[in-house]
């Protein structure tokens, strides 16, 4: 068998677009197996092939930049763990080590070595969010990871073929929806089959018996195709700092961002010291979702994977929010770690990037709703968006998880599961920021128990406080509320009751808006009203628009000085 060749050919980008259709099957596998709602309909997994020294060489589209980013780096602690030549085919290694793998405990990881022959000739690695993982539950209570559920170390789950029934037992023993959890185990054991399955079919195509060559063109290709990206940014050092709402008192995220010719360098140095609840974030989530935030605005459409990822390189001081260490409770770490691209792309803005939008609500709107009492069992977590910031040159998406990039879950899939009925889903009017551009609306929903029994909210929510802000004199969006029907105010993170007869009431954030209001033009106004994104109190106010009753809009004399209360 022959190697690829070193200089460019057809062939070797074929191969290329095959690794790409691989690991995207790869994470379809997940979604068309899983067994909970939160992967199978919000798609809150990640998927993709690494070479045997760790790399990752392709990501599938599906999946979610925290997942994936933060697996990018723990394929390598599998292998110190468990060297390739330890390995043997039929063997599949699972994780749920919150800092070897994808940042909390209810994220399963697993890594399947890809033999030909005897020789192992790649990695495949999945990941996806468990609904239940025992301890306290999904939330952010907890003061240390102990309290937080079950911690698995990196251990064979399958040798030589032979699932480890022990460990299920134990997983099974351990969390409230053994069904759920067990399924989507087995999800992630037939995605990472069938992606080498599919590997091993090209490699015998195109007649190769490694991938090195193919693994070290990516990897080159794609991080001197970042470095070029870089190199058109302003260089320089670049400091922004946000506040958000944090769990008993405000958190700020601060971080400087240094563009030089080898890369770029982030410094969350300013960042609040951890926090004593489950908000924390260990680093490598962290720098996941940093990278993803620069990624955005710099070098695109370049591939994510190891040559990409390898010239941006993230730092923070030990013990601060977004670097826990151990024993830090980290459950609830996607409600900090999912504002780290807003901190960025304000830096990226004082670079003169123009792609960085106003911010965002940024943080999933992710319930995790539990029975009490006698009543019908059920633990179920769901995914809800806000909505996006405004961009220099359009609106933003209204009820869209960026960054998370998690679909919201179909009212019809949520009441299909538990004994829940969603009475209202619809966008929220005035959420968004007014601007040039408008942010994007958040919406609002009614929860309610289908047996009118009291049930259980943890809630892990952001922007309550601090709303999204705008951008070159965009107004900030709508802050986020969360409620009962009978008008009881409840926190914005921690477990709480919902009584019999009252529902639970979500209002989701909007985005900051982009450009003054005053600039906004005319007829959008009109169709905003038209559509019901804003009220006609809410053109006048916002925008100083006066909408007629023949659907014509007419500016005030003062138009541009209304804000919003």
């Amino acid at each position: 068998m022959s190697t690829v060749p070193s200089a460019f050919s057809v062939e070797r980008q074929i191969m290329w677009d095959r690794l790409i259709a691989i690991v995207e099957e790869q994470a379809q596998t997940i979604l068309r197996t899983a067994f909970s709602s939160v992967v199978s309909e919000a798609g809150d997994l990640s998927a993709g092939v690494f070479d045997v020294q760790g790399r990752m060489l392709a990501q599938a589209a599906t999946g979610t930049p925290g997942h994936v980013n933060s697996m990018a780096l723990s394929v390598v602690h599998f292998l110190d763990r468990f060297p390739l030549a330890t390995m043997r085919p039929g063997d599949v290694f699972l994780t749920n080590d919150p800092w070897l793998a994808t940042g909390h405990l209810h994220d399963f990881t697993v890594v399947t070595p890809v033999f030909s022959g005897d020789v192992a000739v790649a990695l495949f690695a999945a990941t996806c969010h468990m609904v239940d993982i025992g301890g306290l539950g999904f939330g952010t209570d907890a003061k240390s990871i102990y309290e937080e559920g079950l911690a698995i170390p990196p251990l064979r789950i399958v040798e030589r073929g032979e699932i480890n029934t022990i460990v299920l037992d134990i997983i099974r023993a351990n969390v409230r929806e053994p069904l759920l959890v067990e399924g989507d185990l087995h999800s992630l054991l037939a995605a990472n089959e069938r992606g080498s399955v599919r590997l091993l079919q090209m490699m015998r195509e195109f007649d190769i018996d490694t991938l090195g060559p193919l693994a070290d063109w990516i990897v080159d290709t794609s991080r001197d195709a970042m470095l070029r990206a870089i190199a058109e940014l302003r260089p320089g050092s670049y400091s922004h700092s946000t506040q958000i709402d944090g769990f008993d008192a405000p958190v700020t995220l601060a971080a400087t961002l240094t563009i030089g010719v080898d890369g770029i360098d982030v410094d969350f140095t300013g960042t609040s010291a951890g926090s004593a609840f489950g908000v924390n974030v260990p680093l490598a989530y962290a720098a996941g979702y940093a990278c993803y935030g620069i990624r955005c605005a710099v070098g695109s459409r370049i591939p994510n994977n190891t040559g990409s990822l390898s010239v941006i390189r993230v730092t923070a001081p030990e013990g601060c929010i977004l670097n826990a260490q151990r024993p830090a409770a980290v459950a609830a770490r996607g409600a900090t770690g999912h504002m780290i691209p807003d901190l960025l792309l304000g830096c990226l803005h004082l670079a003169r990037v123009a792609a960085a939008p106003a911010e965002n609500c940024s943080c999933i709107w992710g319930p995790m709703l539990y029975s009490v009492g006698n009543g019908m069992h059920f633990a179920l977590v769901n995914a809800y968006a806000g909505g996006m910031g405004a961009r220099s040159d359009r609106d933003g998406l209204s009820a869209t998880g960026f960054p998370s990039g998690i679909r919201c879950t179909p009212v019809e899939v949520t009441e299909s599961v538990a004994p829940v009925v969603i009475w209202r889903k619809e966008l929220r009017q005035d959420s968004g920021g007014p601007g040039q551009f408008r942010g994007g609306l958040g919406q609002t929903m009614q929860v309610g128990h289908l047996r009118n029994e009291p049930f259980a909210v943890s809630a892990m929510f952001e922007r309550i406080v601090n709303a999204a802000k705008g951008r070159d004199g965009g107004a900030a969006g709508a802050a986020g509320c969360i409620r009962t029907t009978a008008d009881r105010a409840l926190e914005g993170k921690g477990r709480q009751s919902i009584e019999p007869g009252e529902c639970l009431v979500l209002e989701m954030p909007g985005g900051g808006g982009f450009g003054p209001a005053s600039a906004r033009d005319l007829n959008a106004v009109r169709d905003d009203v038209i559509d019901g994104r804003i009220s006609r109190e809410g053109a006048w106010r916002d925008y100083g628009v006066e909408i007629l009753s023949d659907g014509t809009a007419r500016p005030a004399a003062d138009r541009g000085r209304g804000s919003r209360p």
